[in-house]
């Protein structure tokens, strides 16, 4: 590795780094500088922005951001609510499973800051500490975002994957992703059970609660939404967002259901056409160029792309929810889950297109360095994408930026599928607006961020979970391909 790859190197590290400490939009905004200085200061070709994910994750997000509008989130809340409620001595287990699957049925890990005050609230009433369900509960919020068939990650992989000779659809991916993230929650939820003192015997919140108003804080009021009347129109909202769900699903299994058009691909093996002495065009050149010549170029019928029919479903399923679910746009875009989803683009943006711009420039040296390692290790790549997503606080940008790199070091697909639940590392540092909430929702101050910051309360579960996730989702990946 050269001296100047190096510096390049730091240049990428150290623009997410600063765009991390500044979150929110500030992650892709301030990836373009590291872009700039890449191309524009050492004179580097830029890499492909990823538009196709970023397209998915607006037509997904808009769709969820009118159900939110239409009140349907309230109604999803209120019915994990009352399945909470009703078995309160239970919640370590049953509160992570339904932040999972929320984030599973809407595609972003944004939806549960509802809930989590009445995971909170539950657990204090029947005096369990609360740090047990809502440390828990956080990790599953965005562990889903992988078993999620309109998440920019599984929707990146898969479309990557195709492009990579791996034949892998959405529901392929989820029947690998989902069994293998629920069975690393149970186990993060199993090491929960029994974490910290019992608030009975814990001397610091005995110590809290002698205080009138800190007694009052903690147990005077109660966060629920079971007084909230859900109308039918949110009722029906969610009804056509799960039909859009499923119409994705199943043209993801039957895809010979799809319209098919005429598509032009180079022939294997093909000599360049000679144009002149001087001049001569290749059979790609001329796929590019839509110039079909006898013998280097052939049509063939290729169904619609998965990832535009997730675009045209998620968008025709937003304009019913606007025309008869009284859903309001103006409503749809003040909400946090279409403010957030766009935060996701803008990140998404500017970290995949600066990470292809490095990688696509030096892949052949990559490919020197690490191929021994992942020829005989191939699991190792893991580790990169857990490193990755520290600094990313993006799964699917860390699925687009380093997917590619990969496939180009010669790892198997199954090898690539079993990893997938490794793209979530960014737990690690408690900066994450899904924990920074939780904390804040935890009234009696057992989740923290510790004094030495990664002793936090996110830390146990979320390795437990991406390690046991990981390891299951690697078998079953090897099992079924």
């Amino acid at each position: 590795m050269s001296l100047i790859m190096i510096l390049q190197l730091m240049i990428v590290l150290g623009a997410l780094w600063v765009g991390s400490r500044y979150g929110s939009l500030a992650l892709g905004a301030i990836s373009g500088i590291g872009l700039a200085l890449l191309v524009f200061g050492f004179g580097m070709k830029p890499g492909s922005p990823p538009t196709d994910v970023i397209y998915i994750i607006i037509a997904a997000v808009t769709c969820a951001g009118i159900m939110q509008a239409s009140g349907g989130m309230d109604w999803l809340i209120q019915i994990a609510e009352k399945m909470l409620r009703k078995h309160p001595d239970r919640i370590t287990f049953l509160a992570p499973l339904c932040t999972f699957f929320l984030t599973v049925l809407v595609g972003t890990g944004h939806v549960v800051y509802t809930l989590m005050p009445i995971i909170c609230d539950i657990a204090l009433k029947k005096g369990i500490r609360p740090e047990r369900p809502c440390g828990v509960a956080s990790i599953a919020s965005q562990v889903g975002i992988t078993c999620s068939p309109i998440a920019a990650a599984v929707v990146a992989f898969v479309s990557i994957s195709n492009a990579n000779g791996f034949d892998v659809t959405i529901p392929g991916v989820l029947m690998v992703s989902i069994p293998a993230c629920v069975c690393g929650l149970m186990a993060a939820a199993a090491a929960s059970y029994h974490r910290g003192l019992d608030l009975d015997k814990d001397p610091k919140f005995q110590a809290r609660i002698k205080d009138p108003a800190q007694y009052e804080y903690i147990y005077g009021s109660s966060a629920t939404t079971l007084d909230k009347e859900i109308p039918t129109e949110a009722k029906r909202a969610v009804f056509i967002f799960l039909g859009a769900l499923v119409v994705i699903v199943f043209f993801a299994i039957f895809q010979n259901a799809l319209p098919t058009y005429d598509t032009m691909r180079a022939i294997k093996g093909a000599e360049p056409l000679n144009i002149t002495p001087a001049l001569s065009v290749t059979a790609d050149q001329l796929v590019k160029a839509k110039i079909h010549v006898d013998g280097m170029t052939e049509t063939f019928q290729k169904p619609l792309a998965m990832n535009l029919v997730i675009q045209i479903v998620m968008i025709t399923a937003a304009a019913l929810m606007i025309i008869f679910c009284k859903a309001s746009p103006k409503k749809a875009v003040a909400g946090p889950v279409w403010q957030s989803g766009m935060v996701a683009v803008v990140a998404i943006y500017g970290i995949a297109w600066l990470a292809d711009t490095y990688f696509s420039n030096y892949l052949s040296e990559m490919q020197v360095m690490l191929a021994d390692i992942v020829k005989q290790y191939p699991w190792s790549i893991a580790l990169v994408f857990f490193l990755v997503s520290v600094l990313i606080n993006s799964q699917g940008a860390v699925v687009v930026a380093m997917l590619p790199l990969a496939y180009s070091l010669g790892i198997a697909g199954p090898v690539l599928l079993g990893v997938l639940p490794s793209v979530y590392g960014y737990f690690f540092i408690p900066n994450y607006p899904s924990d920074i909430a939780t904390v804040n929702f935890d009234r009696s101050g057992t989740t923290v961020i510790g004094k030495y910051l990664l002793n936090h309360s996110f830390m146990m579960p979320g390795l437990i979970c991406v390690f046991t996730s990981t390891i299951v989702a690697y078998i079953l990946s090897m099992i079924f391909y």
